[in-house]
């Protein structure tokens, strides 16, 4: 695994497609939810604005509702545009700086959704729709911007649905891998990310739902990337595709398989993709795993519940700014990296407002106390709670141990951690702090904070793990 990602820790991911235009979906439960309880029409309720075309498709589902009384009979395609009008305006340089001011080392780009749309223009075109992509090479230019800014670059392509392929509706995971398309897309999508890697060189290679190949087929392509980038990374929704998913059109297969994907759901708390044959990353979606991870992984969210702009969205259904820092505390003393989605305006590519406070919120508390997040570890304990039941999470760098607190009070008891003859403790900008050893480990006088909403964070230097 290349030290850049690990040490990365933030990156920001970016779903721009048409269907940011009727910015609709509805509000509510999330997708893990859904799938968990409406498991059998879970995705005509989808809260992700990005399955806008598929949701339309059931005529009694919010977004069909939505859909007929502002549209009428209008095709998802005439979306298209509006859209392109927006790609015209659109300005790279501004996002890739305000990506940049948060702390964020990668950003990851959805250069083809499941609508098909391409937003760089390919050469290789589309059998069933020709000339389904952008005039204007947004990932070209993005790349640019995004690496000009000092951060990798990377892309997401949708190899496992295509609805320009097979536009089958698609209300649950047995009918999502019943519609991984066949014929001659396995060759067209081989061939778009083939010319992906060789145009672009994407430090990240990320995959979404499957791949439409067996995996005699899709190991050349890894190679081919690794070969071109050497220091890439691949996530882990590559899962090969085999002939026993045909099994998957059999109605009573699908319900036996819904049902069990509903109770894994439950038990992970979200959802976590299978484990492929091969993979770099781990991706939960909405959930971040409880504990230390054997293998590198990534939280993927949404500001809200969408990751596609969902102008339906109100205040109450975008993370808080208290629970988007600690969300980031937790996951990167887990060994974790937070791949935060940021979800453009169809009709204009800027960021709405609200996310642009919640980028701004991450960069100021990241960048000042960047020490302790970003190129760290994690430490002998990740951490729980303070003696007073305050949550505390730990990072490490080398001697120096960072103690990152939620809604502290001004003192915290830190039972996990045992001091030596050469124990000192400091703010991250090196200014010291009162503490003391105690019975119940170290307690130390906390330093004032920006804002209530912000962890606290201490620096702990030559000290020792009290848990075994």
């Amino acid at each position: 695994m290349p030290a850049w990602w690990l040490d990365a820790k933030l990156g920001i991911f970016v779903h721009w497609t048409m269907a940011a235009v009727p910015a609709y979906a509805p509000v509510g439960d999330d997708m893990g939810t859904l799938i968990s309880s409406h498991g059998r029409e879970a995705f005509a309720w989808s809260p992700y604005v990005e399955w806008y075309e598929n949701s339309i498709r059931f005529a009694d589902s919010p977004a069909a509702r939505h859909h007929r009384a502002t549209y009428g009979s209008r095709s998802y395609a005439s979306f298209r545009g509006p859209f392109e009008a927006g790609i015209e305006q659109w300005d790279p340089e501004t996002w890739a700086g305000r990506f940049a001011a948060t702390g964020a080392r990668y950003v990851v780009l959805v250069a083809k959704h499941h609508d098909g749309y391409c937003l760089w223009p390919t050469q290789v075109d589309n059998p069933r729709r020709p000339g389904w992509h952008s005039r204007r090479d947004v990932v070209g230019e993005l790349a640019e911007a995004v690496r000009g800014a000092g951060m990798r670059f990377g892309l997401y392509y949708s190899g496992g649905l295509d609805w320009t392929f097979d536009d089958r509706p698609i209300g649950s995971i047995s009918e999502l891998i019943a519609a991984v398309p066949r014929g001659s897309y396995p060759s067209y999508a081989d061939a778009q990310v083939r010319e992906l890697i060789d145009r672009y060189r994407p430090s990240v290679l990320w995959n979404d739902i499957a791949w439409p190949t067996t995996g005699s087929r899709l190991w050349p392509l890894f190679r081919h990337y690794y070969q071109a980038v050497p220091d890439g990374v691949v996530n882990d929704r590559w899962m090969p595709w085999n002939p026993a998913l045909f099994a998957a059109r059999s109605e009573l297969v699908r319900r036996v398989a819904d049902a069990g994907i509903g109770r894994l759901m439950t038990t992970a708390g979200g959802l976590v993709p299978p484990v492929p044959p091969h993979f770099d990353v781990r991706t939960p979606e909405y959930v971040a795993f409880d504990a230390v991870q054997p293998t590198p992984w990534e939280c993927v969210r949404g500001m809200d519940r969408s990751f596609g702009y969902n102008a339906a969205s109100r205040a109450e259904d975008f993370v808080s700014q208290s629970d988007l820092l600690w969300l980031l505390a937790d996951i990167v003393a887990k060994g974790g990296n937070l791949l935060l989605n940021v979800g453009p305006r169809g009709e204009d590519g800027t960021i709405p407002q609200p996310q642009v406070d919640r980028l701004g919120w991450l960069g100021d508390w990241v960048c000042p106390h960047r020490r302790a997040i970003l190129d760290t570890r994690p430490w002998i304990d990740p951490g729980t709670q303070t003696g007073t039941g305050e949550p505390v999470r730990f990072t490490a760098r080398g001697n120096s141990v960072f103690a990152l607190i939620r809604s502290p009070s001004d003192t915290a008891v830190l039972g996990q951690v045992g001091t030596t003859p050469t124990t000192s403790v400091t703010t991250v900008a090196g200014r010291a702090l009162d503490w003391r050893d105690t019975p119940d480990g170290l307690s130390v006088d906390l330093p004032r904070r920006a804002s209530e909403a912000e962890p606290a964070v201490v620096v702990l230097e030559q000290v020792v793990a009290r848990t075994s």
